[in-house]
């Protein structure tokens, strides 16, 4: 209990921190567009081209993206309806949010894990690509926080999905 307890503490300290970054001329609609971004459209439309071309190996990561996502949705919801974490807006009465959340709870992120598992599977198909993805990643799960619709370890947490979705789904092919 200690350790959530302190981990929680420091979830709070790096919101307050955040908190104060948001002034910032460029944070918050930088922030807003690395949310939008991390929405679900990408992937989805990566879908759609590579099954829409005649070549098996894009169709293979079609597929691959498919079933990889559909384990992920069903991991994260419910793992997300189980834990029923509140979102920081919620729970920190100094703090609000400056978007509306698409659900109720925030732990893990989905637009982290989303955008994480898709950084990775891409990243093993084409590596530049992939690693200039995972950076991306890695915006889409701080603008989170920077919105106030998650605490650092639900980024951190959605970001771990999305590699062990990855890692498992590699281990498993190779």
């Amino acid at each position: 209990m200690r350790i959530l307890n302190l981990l929680h503490q420091a979830d709070c300290g790096v919101l307050q921190w955040t908190f104060i970054q948001r002034d910032r001329r460029l944070v918050t609609p930088a922030a807003r567009i690395l949310s939008r971004t991390g929405d679900g459209y990408m992937p989805a439309l990566t879908i759609i081209v590579c099954f829409s071309l005649s070549n098996p190996v894009y169709r293979q990561i079609a597929w691959q993206l498919t079933l990889l996502f559909l384990i992920e949705r069903i991991i994260y919801f419910v793992a997300k309806n189980t834990l029923r974490r509140q979102r920081p807006a919620e729970t920190l009465n100094s703090f609000t949010a400056l978007v509306v959340a698409s659900d109720k709870f925030s732990f893990p992120s989905g637009h982290t894990s989303a955008a994480t598992l898709y950084a990775a599977i891409i990243y093993q198909h084409f590596p530049i690509i992939g690693a200039l993805l995972l950076i991306w990643a890695a915006g889409v799960g701080s603008s989170r926080v920077v919105l106030g619709v998650h605490y650092p370890s639900d980024i951190l947490a959605g970001a771990s999905l999305g590699l062990a979705i990855a890692s498992v789904q590699l281990s498993v092919l190779t």
